[in-house]
């Protein structure tokens, strides 16, 4: 079972939120012990997410917990927004594909970087996509 230790939560409503929500992660991660590396795959997913927020819902949240196993600690990231959803899940995260005239690299490159991945989205319903990162010792 997964325990919150600690969160943050970030309201997205502009790009210029997504650079407040960068820095504040990567101080977090940090702050929990997060290697350079790491804390550049989790910068990486949560530009990532909260970009796409922007461009495709107009606003949503971007919520960062430290979470536990009982065995390690690491970080979640819960991007989510009531905007259009994602008509075609498995074609956007599994291949190379965008409706928004952008490489179509993003969600493909969150799911490889981050240990576990999950989306739940509907057309007309938002999205919510939840991540994490296990901290290495």
């Amino acid at each position: 079972m997964v325990s919150v230790i600690e969160n943050m939560c970030f309201p997205l409503e502009d790009s210029s939120d997504t650079a407040h929500v960068l820095v504040s992660v990567r101080d977090f991660a940090t702050q929990a012990g997060f290697n350079a590396v790491q804390n550049t795959l989790v910068s990486t997913a949560v530009s990532e997410l909260s970009t796409n927020i922007i461009k495709y819902a107009g606003r949503g949240c971007i919520r960062v917990d430290l979470v536990s196993d009982g065995l390690k600690e690491g970080l979640r990231i819960v991007a989510e927004d009531s905007g259009p959803g994602i008509a075609d899940v498995d074609r956007a995260v599994n291949r190379v594909y965008s409706t928004g005239n952008s490489l179509g690299l993003g969600l493909p490159s969150v799911k490889r970087i981050m240990d576990s991945f999950d989306i739940v989205t509907a057309p007309g319903k938002g999205t919510r996509i939840d991540v994490t990162k296990w901290r290495e010792c």
